[in-house]
Protein backbone atom coordinates (compact mmCIF):
# COMPACT_ATOMS: atom_id res chain seq x y z
CA UNK A 1 0.00 0.00 0.00
CA UNK A 2 1.44 3.40 -1.05
CA UNK A 3 1.64 5.86 1.84
CA UNK A 4 -0.44 8.99 1.36
CA UNK A 5 1.78 12.04 0.86
CA UNK A 6 1.50 14.55 3.70
CA UNK A 7 0.09 17.86 2.41
CA UNK A 8 1.09 21.30 3.67
CA UNK A 9 -0.49 24.64 2.77
CA UNK A 10 1.66 27.78 3.19
CA UNK A 11 -0.27 31.03 3.58
CA UNK A 12 1.87 34.21 3.62
CA UNK A 13 1.73 37.53 1.77
CA UNK A 14 5.51 37.55 1.23
CA UNK A 15 6.47 35.76 -1.99
CA UNK A 16 10.02 35.08 -0.77
CA UNK A 17 8.70 33.28 2.34
CA UNK A 18 6.34 31.15 0.28
CA UNK A 19 9.07 30.14 -2.16
CA UNK A 20 11.66 29.40 0.54
CA UNK A 21 9.37 27.34 2.73
CA UNK A 22 7.89 25.56 -0.27
CA UNK A 23 11.34 24.49 -1.54
CA UNK A 24 12.49 23.31 1.90
CA UNK A 25 9.34 21.29 2.66
CA UNK A 26 9.18 19.72 -0.82
CA UNK A 27 12.73 18.45 -0.31
CA UNK A 28 11.50 16.82 2.90
CA UNK A 29 8.97 14.83 0.85
CA UNK A 30 5.84 16.89 1.53
CA UNK A 31 3.27 17.94 -1.06
CA UNK A 32 3.04 21.74 -0.88
CA UNK A 33 0.56 24.41 -2.03
CA UNK A 34 0.78 28.16 -1.33
CA UNK A 35 -1.59 31.13 -0.96
CA UNK A 36 -0.78 34.84 -0.67
CA UNK A 37 -3.49 35.92 1.78
CA UNK A 38 -6.01 34.54 4.24
CA UNK A 39 -8.95 34.52 1.89
CA UNK A 40 -7.11 32.61 -0.85
CA UNK A 41 -5.70 30.31 1.84
CA UNK A 42 -9.16 29.51 3.14
CA UNK A 43 -10.39 28.74 -0.39
CA UNK A 44 -7.46 26.38 -1.02
CA UNK A 45 -7.91 24.77 2.37
CA UNK A 46 -11.58 24.04 1.61
CA UNK A 47 -10.80 22.51 -1.79
CA UNK A 48 -7.48 20.77 -1.05
CA UNK A 49 -7.92 19.76 2.60
CA UNK A 50 -4.23 19.84 3.63
CA UNK A 51 -2.91 18.01 6.68
CA UNK A 52 -1.02 21.08 7.97
CA UNK A 53 -1.29 24.84 7.42
CA UNK A 54 1.60 27.29 7.95
CA UNK A 55 -0.29 30.54 8.46
CA UNK A 56 1.07 34.07 8.75
CA UNK A 57 -0.76 36.26 11.26
CA UNK A 58 -0.43 39.67 9.53
CA UNK A 59 -1.86 39.59 5.99
CA UNK A 60 -4.17 41.72 3.82
CA UNK A 61 -7.71 40.68 2.88
CA UNK A 62 -8.04 38.27 5.82
CA UNK A 63 -5.57 38.11 8.71
CA UNK A 64 -4.25 34.86 10.16
CA UNK A 65 -6.39 34.93 13.32
CA UNK A 66 -9.60 35.23 11.31
CA UNK A 67 -8.43 32.51 8.90
CA UNK A 68 -7.58 30.27 11.86
CA UNK A 69 -11.12 30.60 13.20
CA UNK A 70 -12.61 29.74 9.81
CA UNK A 71 -10.28 26.75 9.36
CA UNK A 72 -11.16 25.42 12.81
CA UNK A 73 -14.88 25.76 12.05
CA UNK A 74 -14.40 23.96 8.76
CA UNK A 75 -12.21 21.18 10.18
CA UNK A 76 -11.76 21.15 13.98
CA UNK A 77 -8.92 18.62 13.82
CA UNK A 78 -6.84 20.64 11.32
CA UNK A 79 -3.27 21.38 12.39
CA UNK A 80 -2.25 25.04 12.03
CA UNK A 81 1.18 26.55 12.80
CA UNK A 82 1.15 30.35 13.15
CA UNK A 83 4.02 32.40 11.72
CA UNK A 84 4.57 35.72 13.45
CA UNK A 85 7.03 38.52 14.13
CA UNK A 86 8.48 38.72 17.66
CA UNK A 87 6.23 41.67 18.54
CA UNK A 88 3.08 39.57 17.97
CA UNK A 89 3.99 36.66 20.26
CA UNK A 90 1.08 37.48 22.60
CA UNK A 91 -1.29 37.11 19.66
CA UNK A 92 0.25 33.74 18.78
CA UNK A 93 -0.19 32.52 22.36
CA UNK A 94 -3.85 33.53 22.15
CA UNK A 95 -4.09 31.51 18.94
CA UNK A 96 -2.79 28.43 20.76
CA UNK A 97 -5.71 28.76 23.16
CA UNK A 98 -8.01 28.84 20.14
CA UNK A 99 -6.69 25.57 18.78
CA UNK A 100 -3.49 26.33 16.84
CA UNK A 101 -0.97 23.47 16.88
CA UNK A 102 2.06 25.73 17.51
CA UNK A 103 3.69 28.99 16.42
CA UNK A 104 7.05 30.03 15.03
CA UNK A 105 8.73 33.43 15.18
CA UNK A 106 10.14 35.25 12.12
CA UNK A 107 12.87 35.26 11.00
CA UNK A 108 12.68 31.55 11.57
CA UNK A 109 15.21 28.74 11.65
CA UNK A 110 14.48 26.32 8.80
CA UNK A 111 15.45 23.33 10.94
CA UNK A 112 12.79 24.41 13.42
CA UNK A 113 10.23 24.59 10.62
CA UNK A 114 11.12 21.05 9.50
CA UNK A 115 10.94 19.81 13.10
CA UNK A 116 7.48 21.33 13.66
CA UNK A 117 6.20 19.87 10.39
CA UNK A 118 7.54 16.45 11.39
CA UNK A 119 5.88 16.68 14.81
CA UNK A 120 2.59 17.68 13.24
CA UNK A 121 2.78 14.70 10.87
CA UNK A 122 3.57 12.31 13.73
CA UNK A 123 0.65 13.72 15.72
CA UNK A 124 -1.70 13.26 12.75
CA UNK A 125 -0.55 9.67 12.26
CA UNK A 126 -0.98 8.95 15.96
CA UNK A 127 -4.48 10.45 15.96
CA UNK A 128 -5.38 8.36 12.90
CA UNK A 129 -4.01 5.18 14.51
CA UNK A 130 -5.97 5.83 17.71
CA UNK A 131 -9.12 6.49 15.69
CA UNK A 132 -8.57 3.24 13.76
CA UNK A 133 -8.00 1.37 17.02
CA UNK A 134 -11.26 2.74 18.43
CA UNK A 135 -13.11 1.64 15.28
CA UNK A 136 -11.58 -1.83 15.49
CA UNK A 137 -12.41 -2.13 19.19
CA UNK A 138 -15.96 -0.90 18.60
CA UNK A 139 -16.35 -3.60 15.93
CA UNK A 140 -14.66 -6.28 18.06
CA UNK A 141 -16.96 -5.71 21.03
CA UNK A 142 -20.21 -5.31 19.15
CA UNK A 143 -22.99 -7.07 21.03
CA UNK A 144 -24.05 -9.04 17.97
CA UNK A 145 -20.55 -10.57 17.91
CA UNK A 146 -21.02 -12.15 21.33
CA UNK A 147 -20.84 -15.91 20.81
CA UNK A 148 -23.56 -17.85 22.63
CA UNK A 149 -26.43 -20.24 22.00
CA UNK A 150 -27.50 -20.15 25.64
CA UNK A 151 -30.90 -18.49 26.26
CA UNK A 152 -29.67 -17.19 29.64
CA UNK A 153 -26.54 -15.67 28.10
CA UNK A 154 -28.61 -14.09 25.33
CA UNK A 155 -30.76 -12.48 28.01
CA UNK A 156 -27.58 -11.23 29.67
CA UNK A 157 -26.51 -9.65 26.37
CA UNK A 158 -29.83 -7.81 26.16
CA UNK A 159 -29.21 -6.47 29.66
CA UNK A 160 -25.66 -5.42 28.71
CA UNK A 161 -27.07 -3.45 25.77
CA UNK A 162 -29.36 -1.49 28.08
CA UNK A 163 -26.71 -0.96 30.76
CA UNK A 164 -24.12 0.25 28.25
CA UNK A 165 -26.23 3.27 27.32
CA UNK A 166 -26.39 4.45 30.92
CA UNK A 167 -23.72 5.88 33.21
CA UNK A 168 -24.56 3.48 36.05
CA UNK A 169 -21.84 1.65 37.93
CA UNK A 170 -21.85 -2.07 37.17
CA UNK A 171 -20.82 -5.16 39.11
CA UNK A 172 -19.79 -8.15 36.96
CA UNK A 173 -19.62 -11.47 38.81
CA UNK A 174 -18.71 -14.99 37.81
CA UNK A 175 -16.11 -17.70 38.17
CA UNK A 176 -12.59 -17.15 36.86
CA UNK A 177 -12.42 -17.54 33.11
CA UNK A 178 -16.10 -16.83 32.38
CA UNK A 179 -15.38 -13.59 30.47
CA UNK A 180 -15.89 -10.78 32.99
CA UNK A 181 -13.32 -8.56 31.29
CA UNK A 182 -14.94 -9.24 27.91
CA UNK A 183 -18.27 -8.01 29.30
CA UNK A 184 -16.60 -4.89 30.75
CA UNK A 185 -15.00 -4.16 27.36
CA UNK A 186 -18.35 -4.67 25.66
CA UNK A 187 -20.09 -2.25 28.03
CA UNK A 188 -17.45 0.45 27.44
CA UNK A 189 -17.27 0.15 23.64
CA UNK A 190 -21.07 0.20 23.32
CA UNK A 191 -21.49 3.21 25.62
CA UNK A 192 -21.49 6.97 25.13
CA UNK A 193 -18.00 6.89 26.65
CA UNK A 194 -16.55 4.73 23.87
CA UNK A 195 -14.23 7.53 22.67
CA UNK A 196 -12.83 7.92 26.19
CA UNK A 197 -10.15 5.74 27.79
CA UNK A 198 -10.80 2.26 29.12
CA UNK A 199 -8.45 1.67 32.07
CA UNK A 200 -8.04 -1.62 33.95
CA UNK A 201 -6.66 -2.19 37.46
CA UNK A 202 -6.24 -5.56 39.16
CA UNK A 203 -7.00 -4.88 42.82
CA UNK A 204 -5.59 -8.23 43.91
CA UNK A 205 -2.22 -7.88 42.20
CA UNK A 206 -0.80 -4.95 44.19
CA UNK A 207 -0.07 -4.37 47.88
CA UNK A 208 -2.19 -1.73 49.63
CA UNK A 209 0.28 1.18 49.37
CA UNK A 210 0.97 0.66 45.68
CA UNK A 211 -2.71 0.12 44.89
CA UNK A 212 -3.64 3.46 46.48
CA UNK A 213 -1.00 5.24 44.39
CA UNK A 214 -2.11 3.31 41.30
CA UNK A 215 -5.73 4.42 41.72
CA UNK A 216 -5.39 7.98 43.01
CA UNK A 217 -1.83 8.98 42.09
CA UNK A 218 0.66 10.67 44.39
CA UNK A 219 2.61 13.88 44.84
CA UNK A 220 6.37 14.14 44.97
CA UNK A 221 7.67 13.11 48.39
CA UNK A 222 4.41 11.40 49.39
CA UNK A 223 6.44 8.35 50.45
CA UNK A 224 9.97 7.02 50.17
CA UNK A 225 10.82 6.69 46.50
CA UNK A 226 8.14 9.11 45.27
CA UNK A 227 10.55 11.20 43.19
CA UNK A 228 7.84 12.96 41.19
CA UNK A 229 4.11 13.36 40.73
CA UNK A 230 2.18 10.32 39.48
CA UNK A 231 -1.17 10.60 37.74
CA UNK A 232 -3.49 7.88 39.03
CA UNK A 233 -5.93 5.70 37.13
CA UNK A 234 -8.96 7.79 38.10
CA UNK A 235 -7.38 10.82 36.40
CA UNK A 236 -6.28 8.77 33.39
CA UNK A 237 -9.80 7.34 32.96
CA UNK A 238 -11.52 10.76 32.95
CA UNK A 239 -14.42 10.72 30.49
CA UNK A 240 -14.14 6.95 30.13
CA UNK A 241 -14.43 3.72 32.11
CA UNK A 242 -12.37 2.25 34.95
CA UNK A 243 -12.49 -1.53 35.45
CA UNK A 244 -11.61 -2.60 39.00
CA UNK A 245 -10.90 -6.29 38.58
CA UNK A 246 -10.88 -8.57 41.64
CA UNK A 247 -12.52 -5.76 43.61
CA UNK A 248 -13.32 -8.20 46.42
CA UNK A 249 -9.59 -8.19 47.25
CA UNK A 250 -9.47 -4.43 47.88
CA UNK A 251 -8.22 -3.54 51.40
CA UNK A 252 -10.76 -1.95 53.77
CA UNK A 253 -8.86 1.35 54.00
CA UNK A 254 -9.06 1.83 50.24
CA UNK A 255 -12.72 0.85 50.17
CA UNK A 256 -13.46 4.03 52.15
CA UNK A 257 -11.63 6.18 49.58
CA UNK A 258 -13.32 4.42 46.67
CA UNK A 259 -16.71 5.01 48.28
CA UNK A 260 -15.98 8.75 48.47
CA UNK A 261 -15.05 8.84 44.77
CA UNK A 262 -18.29 7.08 43.84
CA UNK A 263 -20.39 9.35 46.05
CA UNK A 264 -18.70 12.74 45.63
CA UNK A 265 -16.94 12.28 42.25
CA UNK A 266 -13.77 13.67 43.80
CA UNK A 267 -10.50 12.50 45.39
CA UNK A 268 -7.02 13.61 46.42
CA UNK A 269 -3.67 12.30 45.31
CA UNK A 270 -1.63 10.49 47.94
CA UNK A 271 0.33 13.13 49.85
CA UNK A 272 -1.62 15.98 48.23
CA UNK A 273 -4.15 18.50 49.50
CA UNK A 274 -5.82 19.48 46.21
CA UNK A 275 -9.29 18.00 45.67
CA UNK A 276 -9.68 16.73 42.11
CA UNK A 277 -12.97 16.14 40.31
CA UNK A 278 -13.43 13.05 38.20
CA UNK A 279 -15.96 11.84 35.63
CA UNK A 280 -15.44 8.09 35.49
CA UNK A 281 -17.75 5.13 35.15
CA UNK A 282 -16.67 2.30 37.44
CA UNK A 283 -17.14 -1.37 36.61
CA UNK A 284 -16.27 -3.80 39.40
CA UNK A 285 -15.49 -7.43 38.62
CA UNK A 286 -15.10 -10.31 41.05
CA UNK A 287 -15.19 -14.10 41.24
CA UNK A 288 -16.12 -13.90 44.93
CA UNK A 289 -19.50 -13.39 46.58
CA UNK A 290 -19.56 -9.78 47.76
CA UNK A 291 -22.70 -10.30 49.88
CA UNK A 292 -20.83 -13.06 51.72
CA UNK A 293 -17.80 -10.77 52.17
CA UNK A 294 -20.17 -8.11 53.55
CA UNK A 295 -21.51 -10.65 56.07
CA UNK A 296 -17.95 -11.55 57.05
CA UNK A 297 -17.12 -7.85 57.55
CA UNK A 298 -14.32 -7.72 54.96
CA UNK A 299 -16.25 -5.66 52.38
CA UNK A 300 -18.17 -2.47 53.16
CA UNK A 301 -21.92 -2.75 52.75
CA UNK A 302 -22.30 0.87 51.61
CA UNK A 303 -19.63 0.35 48.92
CA UNK A 304 -21.37 -2.84 47.80
CA UNK A 305 -24.63 -0.93 47.32
CA UNK A 306 -22.80 1.81 45.38
CA UNK A 307 -21.28 -0.74 43.02
CA UNK A 308 -24.33 -2.95 42.83
CA UNK A 309 -26.52 -0.59 40.79
CA UNK A 310 -26.61 -3.28 38.11
CA UNK A 311 -25.21 -6.79 38.59
CA UNK A 312 -24.32 -9.01 35.65
CA UNK A 313 -23.72 -12.63 36.63
CA UNK A 314 -21.86 -14.73 34.06
CA UNK A 315 -22.65 -18.43 33.83
CA UNK A 316 -19.87 -21.02 34.13
CA UNK A 317 -19.33 -22.98 30.93
CA UNK A 318 -20.67 -26.20 32.50
CA UNK A 319 -24.09 -24.47 32.77
CA UNK A 320 -24.10 -23.50 29.10
CA UNK A 321 -23.02 -26.74 27.33
CA UNK A 322 -24.67 -25.58 24.11
CA UNK A 323 -21.84 -23.04 23.78
CA UNK A 324 -18.91 -25.48 23.92
CA UNK A 325 -18.91 -26.46 20.23
CA UNK A 326 -19.59 -22.85 19.14
CA UNK A 327 -16.70 -21.47 21.19
CA UNK A 328 -14.36 -24.34 20.35
CA UNK A 329 -14.78 -23.74 16.61
CA UNK A 330 -14.31 -20.00 17.14
CA UNK A 331 -11.02 -20.57 18.99
CA UNK A 332 -9.96 -23.11 16.36
CA UNK A 333 -10.27 -20.46 13.64
CA UNK A 334 -8.47 -17.87 15.77
CA UNK A 335 -5.50 -20.02 16.77
CA UNK A 336 -5.30 -21.62 13.35
CA UNK A 337 -4.85 -18.13 11.88
CA UNK A 338 -2.44 -17.04 14.64
CA UNK A 339 -0.21 -20.07 14.05
CA UNK A 340 -0.31 -20.04 10.26
CA UNK A 341 -2.34 -23.26 10.10
CA UNK A 342 -5.29 -24.29 7.94
CA UNK A 343 -7.41 -26.27 10.39
CA UNK A 344 -10.78 -27.58 9.22
CA UNK A 345 -12.51 -28.72 12.40
CA UNK A 346 -12.83 -31.32 15.13
CA UNK A 347 -13.17 -35.07 14.80
CA UNK A 348 -16.51 -36.16 16.28
CA UNK A 349 -14.83 -38.10 19.07
CA UNK A 350 -12.70 -35.05 19.95
CA UNK A 351 -15.75 -32.80 20.06
CA UNK A 352 -17.54 -35.30 22.30
CA UNK A 353 -14.62 -35.12 24.73
CA UNK A 354 -14.86 -31.32 24.77
CA UNK A 355 -18.61 -31.44 25.36
CA UNK A 356 -18.27 -33.94 28.22
CA UNK A 357 -15.58 -32.00 30.06
CA UNK A 358 -16.64 -30.09 33.19
CA UNK A 359 -14.51 -26.98 32.35
CA UNK A 360 -13.51 -25.80 35.83
CA UNK A 361 -11.45 -23.08 34.12
CA UNK A 362 -14.44 -22.07 31.96
CA UNK A 363 -13.97 -20.31 28.61
CA UNK A 364 -10.32 -19.50 29.35
CA UNK A 365 -9.57 -23.19 29.84
CA UNK A 366 -11.38 -24.09 26.61
CA UNK A 367 -9.32 -21.50 24.71
CA UNK A 368 -6.09 -22.93 26.14
CA UNK A 369 -7.10 -26.51 25.25
CA UNK A 370 -7.93 -25.56 21.65
CA UNK A 371 -4.71 -23.56 21.25
CA UNK A 372 -2.69 -26.55 22.50
CA UNK A 373 -4.57 -28.85 20.11
CA UNK A 374 -3.79 -26.61 17.14
CA UNK A 375 -0.10 -26.67 18.09
CA UNK A 376 0.02 -30.45 18.68
CA UNK A 377 -1.96 -31.50 15.62
CA UNK A 378 -0.07 -32.26 12.41
CA UNK A 379 -3.15 -32.47 10.20
CA UNK A 380 -6.17 -30.30 9.49
CA UNK A 381 -8.52 -32.10 11.89
CA UNK A 382 -8.31 -32.13 15.71
CA UNK A 383 -8.40 -35.73 16.99
CA UNK A 384 -8.72 -36.98 20.59
CA UNK A 385 -4.96 -37.60 20.80
CA UNK A 386 -4.38 -33.89 20.08
CA UNK A 387 -6.25 -32.98 23.27
CA UNK A 388 -4.75 -33.02 26.79
CA UNK A 389 -4.72 -36.47 28.45
CA UNK A 390 -7.75 -37.12 30.67
CA UNK A 391 -9.96 -34.50 29.06
CA UNK A 392 -13.61 -35.39 29.50
CA UNK A 393 -12.82 -38.12 32.00
CA UNK A 394 -15.25 -36.66 34.55
CA UNK A 395 -18.19 -37.90 32.48
CA UNK A 396 -16.60 -41.20 31.47
CA UNK A 397 -15.87 -42.90 34.80
CA UNK A 398 -19.39 -43.46 36.20
CA UNK A 399 -21.12 -46.31 34.29
CA UNK A 400 -24.72 -47.04 35.23
CA UNK A 401 -25.57 -50.61 36.33
CA UNK A 402 -28.29 -52.70 34.74
CA UNK A 403 -27.33 -52.54 31.06
CA UNK A 404 -24.98 -54.36 28.70
CA UNK A 405 -21.44 -53.24 29.37
CA UNK A 406 -21.88 -52.60 33.11
CA UNK A 407 -18.51 -52.60 34.84
CA UNK A 408 -16.83 -50.86 31.88
CA UNK A 409 -16.14 -47.17 31.77
CA UNK A 410 -17.40 -45.19 28.80
CA UNK A 411 -13.83 -44.78 27.61
CA UNK A 412 -13.30 -48.55 27.65
CA UNK A 413 -16.50 -49.16 25.70
CA UNK A 414 -15.60 -46.48 23.13
CA UNK A 415 -12.14 -47.98 22.69
CA UNK A 416 -13.60 -51.47 22.28
CA UNK A 417 -15.99 -50.28 19.58
CA UNK A 418 -13.33 -48.20 17.87
CA UNK A 419 -10.88 -51.10 17.84
CA UNK A 420 -13.51 -53.32 16.19
CA UNK A 421 -14.29 -50.78 13.48
CA UNK A 422 -10.62 -50.32 12.63
CA UNK A 423 -9.97 -54.09 12.60
CA UNK A 424 -12.86 -54.68 10.17
CA UNK A 425 -11.80 -51.80 7.91
CA UNK A 426 -8.19 -53.02 7.76
CA UNK A 427 -9.26 -56.57 6.89
CA UNK A 428 -11.72 -55.29 4.30
CA UNK A 429 -9.02 -53.19 2.62
CA UNK A 430 -6.34 -55.85 2.77
CA UNK A 431 -4.27 -53.82 5.22
CA UNK A 432 -4.16 -50.73 2.94
CA UNK A 433 -3.73 -47.94 5.47
CA UNK A 434 -4.40 -45.05 3.07
CA UNK A 435 -7.72 -46.52 1.93
CA UNK A 436 -8.67 -47.50 5.50
CA UNK A 437 -7.95 -44.00 6.83
CA UNK A 438 -10.01 -42.49 4.01
CA UNK A 439 -13.00 -44.77 4.76
CA UNK A 440 -12.81 -44.04 8.49
CA UNK A 441 -12.49 -40.28 7.93
CA UNK A 442 -9.23 -39.91 9.86
CA UNK A 443 -5.65 -39.05 8.94
CA UNK A 444 -3.10 -41.75 8.14
CA UNK A 445 -1.10 -40.57 11.15
CA UNK A 446 -4.10 -41.07 13.43
CA UNK A 447 -4.72 -44.53 11.96
CA UNK A 448 -1.12 -45.60 12.60
CA UNK A 449 -1.46 -44.34 16.16
CA UNK A 450 -4.68 -46.36 16.66
CA UNK A 451 -3.17 -49.50 15.14
CA UNK A 452 -0.30 -49.35 17.58
CA UNK A 453 -2.57 -48.45 20.52
CA UNK A 454 -4.95 -51.36 19.91
CA UNK A 455 -2.32 -53.91 18.81
CA UNK A 456 -3.83 -54.37 15.34
CA UNK A 457 -0.55 -54.86 13.45
CA UNK A 458 -1.64 -58.46 12.62
CA UNK A 459 -4.58 -57.08 10.58
CA UNK A 460 -2.32 -55.37 8.04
Amino acid sequence: MVEKQYRILIVDDEDSVRRLLGAVLRREGYQVETAEDGREGLEKFTLWRPDLVLLDIRMPEMDGMTALGEIRRCQPTAKVILMTAFAAVDTAVTALKQGAFDYIIKPFNLDEVKLLASRAKEMSQMTEEISLLHRELNALYRLDHFLTNSPRMKELCRTVAKVAQSNANVLVTGESGTGKELIANTIHYNSLRRQGPFIKVNCGALPEGLLESELFGHERGAFTGAAGRRIGRFEQAAGGTLLLDEIGEMPSSLQVKLLRVLQEKEFQRLGGSQTLKTDVRVIGATNRSLPKLVEEGTFRQDLFYRLNVVTLELLPLRERPEDVALLANHFLQKFSHDNGRDMLGFDRAAMRLLERHDWPGNVRELANVVERAVIMSTGQIIFPEDLPPGLGSQAETHPQPGYRGAGQSLKERVKEAESGFIREALLHNGGNKVQTARELGISRRSLLYKIQEYGLEHCE
